[in-house]
């Protein structure tokens, strides 16, 4: 009897614990985006600051890019990603980017970068530096580039890649994207992130 209890309780815990997805080790897909505010971020027009706060989008889909100016895995992506977006022009689509490189890294991926890089025409979305990478470890973001896209309730419907590289065959974040848009399910929703590593405040 006492065997069978335990049995009983072993899977009651089992059954209660909340397990991440396949490569994001903190949220997986069907949870509700963490919270992203008070960032300093600069407009897509790279013509003003601001403060960066999910709960401002209005859009019916958020998708957050987590990017580093000095990473050549993002500068490898930089055109497709400008494309992606302004494909997206018109439609209820808001892009946010979030650099959570740590300080030791200001001077190439902070606020002057960022907007530097804006000016510059490599960037078409409204991008955020969190320094202190408090968000970058809410979402359990690991590499650059790193893209979450968000339905209109904010849960997470789609991490991962841009796309499987240059040729892009393969576009993961458009397809979600649109499936989320379309209001059907996102058939992958999870791949794994490639790219620079993030280097996290020490």
């Amino acid at each position: 009897m006492r065997q069978w209890i335990l049995s009983l309780a072993a899977v009651a815990l089992i059954a209660g614990t909340t397990f991440a997805g396949k490569y994001n080790k903190v949220v997986s897909v069907g949870d509700k985006a963490p919270t992203l505010a008070g960032i300093p971020a600069v407009a897509a027009t790279g013509d003003k600051e601001l403060t960066l706060n999910l709960a401002d989008a209005k859009e019916d889909v958020v998708v957050v890019a987590f990017l580093a100016n000095h990473c050549p895995a993002v500068i490898a992506c930089e055109d497709r990603l400008f494309d992606l977006v302004k494909s997206y022009n018109g439609k209820s689509v808001k892009f946010i980017g979030v650099c959570s490189s740590g300080p030791e890294l200001a001077d190439q991926d902070g606020i002057a970068a960022i907007k530097g890089k804006i000016k510059q025409g490599k960037y078409n979305i409204t991008y955020g530096y969190d320094e202190d990478g408090k968000i970058g470890k809410a979402y359990g973001a690991t590499n650059t580039p790193q893209f979450f896209v968000l339905d209109k309730n904010r849960e997470i419907k789609y991490t991962g890649r841009l796309d499987d590289g240059a040729e892009s065959k393969k576009t993961y974040l458009k397809t979600a994207i649109d499936a989320v848009l379309a209001n059907e399910t996102v058939e992958e929703t999870e791949t794994r992130a490639i790219g620079c590593g993030i280097p996290y405040k020490k």
